[in-house]
């Protein structure tokens, strides 16, 4: 039986080959068919009913014209979910396709074969086999299969398969239109020469490569000494070219991926997103970019978000360090000090005649209000912004200190709210006596510089003063301090003098100054 040629094919959703009778144009797809032996009829085919009546048509002559009986072989030869009719279909379309075009194979052999199945069986039966490249049950006299699964209960189970994906296919939602692949245009520098068909590019990496073997040619038994049996120097030579020539097409495919796998053809896009960072960030993430040759989108994406917060922390420890040089002591102090450096900056320019007679012209007409730049990622982690904060009974804000800034005062029905507070936020509010720590009687005060006690510069003014009279050093009083305050979050903000003795762990008289000043500080309440 020789390979049976494609009759007529269909764009159903089924798809296979379908037969026709060429003399009553019935369907005989799925039934036997009688096929036309002689050189004169090309795939000509006749359905058992003409076939008996002796019909014919164009050059076929039923009285002398040889012919086959063609049944539908549908039983397991090789696989259990295979038929031989399908297996006979598979290297059909494997011939007229080409290996690889497995949609175009699975829509040849039909039954709603998919092409990832279709695929996973060639390889596991033919590429897999122990008797590659033949099959694994080859043999004409393995008959293991056809007798395990009966010709019926193989046809009813091909039967079943066919409804139940016919019917997943009538109820899947529609398909996505495609979208519009990218085009080469001049004004996209960085995808001109791409080719969306073919994801390929005009010039491609190591675009030469073609060059050394386009006219290498490979005879049977060339490149064999038959003296020596072993290989000649000009076909080692071949085969070192060859082995040169795939590694530059696997670098070509490497490449490739990584300007699929990170979007890099979304010109524009990039060049938006790119337009939004500083120069210092896209600076450093161009330094970066040799990274993505070895991440993924999403690693790599997070490795460089990683990189900016880095870059804004230290610019912004950077500034902050600079204000405590210039005795900078609050965010809004440092934010007016760098606009004026600004203008100050400005100023120095020189200017042209033209510089000069725009800005006469700016100064005699309305000025123009002037919009701000977008602030950096350092900007936004010394922004002076505080929150507003409720001042204490005694006009004191939350922290013993008000802000200085805008007073707004909480009005109901003509009253102050919760009982006369004010809420002073980043204002000048009514200043209150600041508490004064007092010497210890009978302890000798230690004097504090920031050579001897490195952390001094995180304390105020009369938290300095409080450890000189208790001869403790900043950092110890910084952990009091925190644990102090979590214990008094605890009870509402307030705690007992009992209590912060316990957590001090220090003399009872050293405790209680501690618990003293951070009472008469604001900070907490007592119980």
């Amino acid at each position: 039986m020789g390979v049976i040629r494609k009759k007529t094919a269909t764009s159903r959703g089924e798809g296979g080959v379908k037969y026709v009778c060429d003399v009553c144009s019935a369907d005989i797809t799925s039934t036997v068919r009688i096929r036309c032996a002689h050189s004169a009829c090309n795939e000509y085919d006749l359905c058992v009913q003409c076939f008996s009546k002796g019909s014919a048509s164009g050059s076929h002559q039923p009285a002398v014209h040889p012919y086959r009986v063609i049944e539908q072989n549908s039983f397991p030869i090789f696989d259990r979910e295979w038929g031989a009719d399908e297996e006979l279909l598979l290297l059909e379309g494997a011939e007229i396709y080409g290996l690889g075009s497995w949609a175009d194979i699975a829509d040849h052999i039909g039954g709603y074969r998919h092409k990832d199945e279709v695929r996973d069986h060639y390889l596991k039966v033919y590429v897999d086999s122990p008797r590659f490249p033949l099959p694994k049950r080859c043999s004409p006299q393995d008959m293991e299969l056809a007798n395990e699964v009966s010709r019926e209960e193989f046809q009813a189970r091909k039967k079943r398969r066919i409804e139940e994906r016919r019917e997943a296919a009538r109820t899947a939602p529609a398909l996505q239109p495609k979208t519009k692949p990218t085009a080469s245009q001049p004004s996209c520098h960085e995808i001109q020469g791409y080719m969306p068909g073919r994801l390929e590019f005009e010039t491609e990496y190591a675009n030469e490569a073609e060059e050394a073997v386009q006219h290498m040619q490979f005879d049977p038994g060339d490149g064999i000494n038959p003296r020596t049996g072993e290989l000649e120097p000009e076909m080692e030579l071949k085969l070192t070219v060859m082995e040169i020539y795939n590694c530059r097409l696997t670098q070509r495919v490497e490449r490739k991926k990584v300007i699929f796998e990170h979007n890099l053809l979304d010109y524009r896009e990039n060049i938006k997103n790119e337009k939004k960072r500083s120069k210092e960030e896209r600076d450093l993430l161009n330094k970066a970019k040799p990274f993505a040759r070895m991440m993924n989108r999403d690693d790599f994406e997070q490795f460089c978000q990683g990189l900016v917060d880095e870059l804004n922390l230290r610019q912004a420890i950077h500034q902050l360090q600079d204000w405590r040089n210039l005795r900078i002591g609050d965010l809004r102090s440092g934010e007016k000090y760098e606009q004026e450096k600004l203008s100050r900056i400005q100023k120095a320019i020189p200017l042209g005649s033209m510089d000069r007679e725009r800005l006469a012209t700016t100064q005699r007409g309305k000025q123009q209000p002037v919009v701000p730049d977008p602030p950096s990622g350092a900007a936004l982690l010394v922004a002076p912004e505080l929150p507003i904060r409720l001042a204490g009974p005694n006009g004191a804000s939350a922290n013993g200190a008000a802000s200085n800034g805008i007073k707004s005062e909480s009005m109901t029905n003509g009253n102050h709210a919760n009982g006369g507070s004010v809420v002073v936020a980043n204002g000048t509010g009514p200043e209150k006596p600041k508490y004064m720590p007092q010497p210890v009687p009978g302890v000798q005060p230690l004097t504090l510089n920031p050579d001897s006690a490195p952390d001094l510069h995180l304390l105020t003014p009369e938290e300095v003063k409080l450890c000189e009279y208790l001869r403790i050093q900043p950092k110890p009083y910084i952990m009091i301090k925190e644990q102090i305050l979590k214990e008094a979050v605890k009870g509402n903000g307030s705690l007992k003098k009992k209590q912060a003795r316990e957590i001090c762990h220090l003399d009872p008289v050293k405790g209680g100054k501690i618990f003293e000043f951070m009472v008469n500080a604001g900070w907490i309440a007592k119980a």
